[in-house]
């Protein structure tokens, strides 16, 4: 049964009102049809991962392309899919509003607007400037009459300003500005997780597990987190694979980096 667009909002809607669930990032068709097969409810974009399938470094996208490859992602998967959608490619409340429309007619049932400046000497928007483009996001979002979640991301602790307090005062402001969940990526400890949950409560929580970690799906859960997220780290671990793979075959000149891979069998059928 295929979902239509509307299911797949309805669906992801229905995720976040209780319980906790994996948000998985793939970043092509290929890695979105492998995560549906293995029995994910949802999947997100990952700016990183496409940019780096496009030989980029994260963040040099153009708005254009991020376009087209959420329509594709949406096209090709009966999941819901979140939009990485940076920080809205726009300068202005009023291109924020346009391309959050455009974003939106994609297909896509959530978007996240980020305050990262990509600057790392002022890494981070005053909150003010963020304010409004969670607005903006807000603004388009019900102006289009689409039932699309809108997610606000504190990048304090990803872009190297780790001040818990400010990441707080950030996800509340974005919380009163209209975002649905929040999300604070870079926050590792339970101390960090639990004191951002408590802070939005009963708005929900996404949290990012990108690296080795002792917390499981169940103490997330305990934890009061609603949905977590990969980030670009299954890009990374592809890339690792393959980057370690070819070095040896180029510096060393053996083949002794094939062993116990996947089968042509079994991903042809995977892709069938």
């Amino acid at each position: 049964m295929n979902n239509s667009i509307d299911d797949k909002r309805k669906i992801f809607h229905d995720l976040h009102n209780d319980g906790c669930f994996i948000l998985p990032n793939p970043w092509d068709v290929g890695s979105a049809k492998l995560l549906e097969n293995l029995g994910f409810k949802a999947l997100a974009t990952t700016s990183s991962g496409y940019s780096w399938s496009c030989g980029k470094a994260d963040g040099h996208l153009s708005r254009d392309e991020t376009l087209a490859h959420l329509r594709q992602m949406v096209q090709s998967s009966n999941l819901p899919i979140n939009a990485d959608f940076e920080s809205g490619f726009s300068d202005t409340t009023e291109g924020m509003i346009e391309n959050i429309k455009m974003a939106l007619n994609t297909g896509i049932a959530g978007i996240s607007i980020e305050d990262s400046t990509g600057n790392i000497d002022d890494p981070l928007r005053c909150i003010s400037d963020a304010v409004e483009r969670i607005q903006a996001a807000r603004i388009a979002i019900d102006q289009s009459g689409e039932n699309v979640m809108l997610i606000g991301r504190a990048e304090n602790f990803f872009v190297g300003v780790p001040n818990l307090e400010d990441t707080i005062i950030r996800l509340k402001a974005y919380s009163e500005a209209g975002a649905d969940c929040l999300y604070a990526p870079g926050i590792k400890t339970r101390e960090q997780i639990i004191a951002v949950v408590n802070a939005v409560l009963p708005k929900p929580v996404n949290v990012l597990i990108g690296w080795d970690s002792d917390l499981t799906v169940s103490e997330l859960e305990g934890l009061g987190v609603r949905r977590i997220s990969l980030g670009g780290a299954l890009a990374r671990t592809a890339l690792d694979g393959f980057i370690k793979t070819a070095t040896t075959i180029a510096k060393k000149g053996t083949f002794h980096s094939y062993n116990n891979l996947y089968s042509n069998e079994y991903l042809n059928n995977q892709f069938k």
